[in-house]
C-alpha cells in the first residue's frame, strides 16, 4: 500500500514534484476540524491511485512548513493543489469531497494513458508527463516552463526553420527512432545556416537557478560522408543575464560565465540526450541565458538541437495571507 508522504521542507517538495508526473498536495493544520473530516477520504485516494513516479500523495502541515504555505498561496484550510509536470492544474479550496474525488480521478486516469503512450514509444525519460531525455537530477525540479517564449533570440539560425519555439516543448523528439524518411514531416527541431555555430538568447518569465541543462540532438543516421549533414554540439559557451543576445565577434572579447566541452560518450544512445552540468554557484539569480554553440564534430558545417530542458528551482515568491479554515458545511 503506497504511503501519503509528509513533506519535511521546501526542497523535499521541489523533489517530489520533479520526480512525479502528478502530485496531489494537502495543505492541512492540526486545528483545522474540516481537515480531519475529509482526510480518510484522502487516505482512500491515495491507497487506491498511488503509483510509483506517476502520482503521488503529500500532506503538508501549514503550520510547519510556513515558506511552502507561503509560495502556494494557501490562505484557507484545507486546500488541495493538484500539480502535472510540476505545475499547478488545479486547486480545490475546502473540504469538498466530491470535487477532490472527480479531480484526482480524473487525473490518475490521464497518468495511465500517458503511461500506456510511453511504452508504446518505449524511449525517453519522462517527469510528470515531460519528456526530459533523461533522469532530471535529484533535487531539482524542470523550470523549462519559465523560458519567455517571445523574447527568444537566436543567430545564424537556418533559413528553413520557421518557429524557434518547439525546441522546449515537452513533448517528445518526432525524429526519436525514426528512420530518414521521417525526417521531414514534423520539423520540431534547429539547424545552424552558415556555419556549426548557433547563438540562442533564452530570457526567463522569473528569476531561476540553473543546476544543468539536457541537450537533445538527433542528427540523421548516414552511411555517406556528407558534409551537409547537421551533426551534434561539441562545444559550448554560456553568458548569463544579458539584457539581448550576444553577436558572434561581441562572444569573443566576453568572458563567458561556463564553458563546456560535450564528449561523443556523454550523448545518450537511445535518446541523444546529453546532461550538462553547470557550475551551480555561477548562475544563481538567472534572468536569462545565452547558449553559444562554438562548434559541432570535427568536419561538419551544420549543427543541430531538437530539445532544451533547464532543471534548477524558481525564485518566485507570492505574500502570504491569512489561513482561515473552510468547508465546514461539505465536510462535516
Amino acid at each position: 500500500m503506497a504511503q501519503i508522504i509528509d513533506i519535511t521542507s521546501a526542497q523535499h517538495f521541489s523533489s517530489v514534484l520533479s520526480s512525479s508526473r502528478v502530485v496531489v498536495a494537502d495543505f492541512w493544520a492540526s486545528w483545522c476540524g474540516p481537515c480531519k473530516a475529509i482526510a480518510p477520504l484522502y487516505a482512500q485516494l491515495s491507497t487506491q491511485l498511488s503509483r510509483p513516479a506517476t502520482i503521488t500523495f503529500v500532506k503538508i502541515d501549514t503550520d510547519a512548513q510556513k515558506d511552502i504555505t507561503r509560495t502556494y498561496n494557501i490562505t484557507a484550510m484545507p486546500t488541495f493543489l493538484i500539480f502535472k509536470a510540476g505545475r499547478e492544474i488545479k486547486r480545490i479550496r475546502g473540504a469538498d469531497p466530491k470535487g477532490l474525488n472527480e479531480a484526482v480521478r480524473e487525473l490518475a486516469k490521464e497518468a495511465g494513458k500517458a503511461d500506456e503512450a510511453g511504452e508504446a514509444s518505449g524511449s525517453g525519460s519522462t517527469v510528470g508527463g515531460v519528456w526530459t531525455g533523461a533522469p532530471a537530477p535529484k533535487g531539482y525540479e524542470d523550470v523549462t516552463s519559465s523560458v519567455d517564449l517571445l523574447g527568444l533570440d537566436f543567430l545564424n539560425l537556418s533559413t528553413e526553420t520557421k518557429d524557434k519555439r518547439p525546441v522546449f516543448e515537452s513533448s517528445r523528439p518526432s525524429s526519436l527512432g525514426q528512420g530518414k524518411a521521417k525526417e521531414s514531416e514534423k520539423k520540431d527541431w534547429i539547424e545552424s545556416d552558415t556555419d556549426e555555430q548557433l547563438m540562442l538568447f533564452v530570457p526567463f518569465q522569473a528569476t531561476i537557478k540553473l543546476h544543468s541543462i539536457h541537450l537533445t540532438s538527433l542528427p540523421p543516421s548516414s552511411e555517406e560522408d556528407d558534409e551537409e549533414a547537421a551533426t551534434r554540439p561539441t562545444k559550448l559557451k554560456f553568458y548569463t543575464n544579458r539584457p539581448h543576445v550576444v553577436g558572434f565577434d561581441e562572444a569573443d572579447d566576453t568572458p563567458c560565465t561556463q564553458e563546456i566541452d560535450i564528449k561523443d560518450s556523454d550523448w545518450d544512445a537511445k535518446t541523444g540526450t546529453a546532461k550538462v552540468e553547470l557550475r551551480y554557484v555561477k548562475f544563481q539569480n538567472i534572468s536569462s541565458v545565452v547558449v553559444f554553440v562554438v562548434a559541432g564534430a570535427e568536419g561538419s558545417e551544420k549543427t543541430r538541437i531538437d530539445r532544451v530542458r533547464f532543471f534548477g528551482e524558481t525564485g518566485e515568491k507570492r505574500n502570504p495571507g491569512k489561513l482561515e479554515k473552510i468547508g465546514d458545511e461539505q465536510g462535516e
